[in-house]
């Protein structure tokens, strides 16, 4: 369910198609996301699933598939 909506996300912020998200995508080296993606792509997901994502765990989201645990570990 998290992945699903998390890839449509992804492919909307960044302009990628869906076909080139996987679990395994890493948002920098595979899809190009600089800093300033990152932090709408953050904002964006934060008001899609109603969270507030704490710096420290930004950190630690760098594929989508840390995204997906993430959300499913504290949503």
């Amino acid at each position: 369910m998290f992945f699903e909506k998390v890839s449509e996300i992804i492919a909307n912020e960044l302009s990628v198609s869906k076909e080139e998200i996987k679990l395994e995508t890493h948002l920098q080296d595979d899809l190009g996301a600089d800093s300033l993606d990152a932090v709408e792509l953050v904002m964006t997901i934060e008001e899609e699933f109603d969270l507030s994502i704490p710096d420290d765990a930004l950190q630690n989201l760098k594929t989508v598939g840390d995204i997906v645990q993430y959300l499913e570990n504290n949503k």
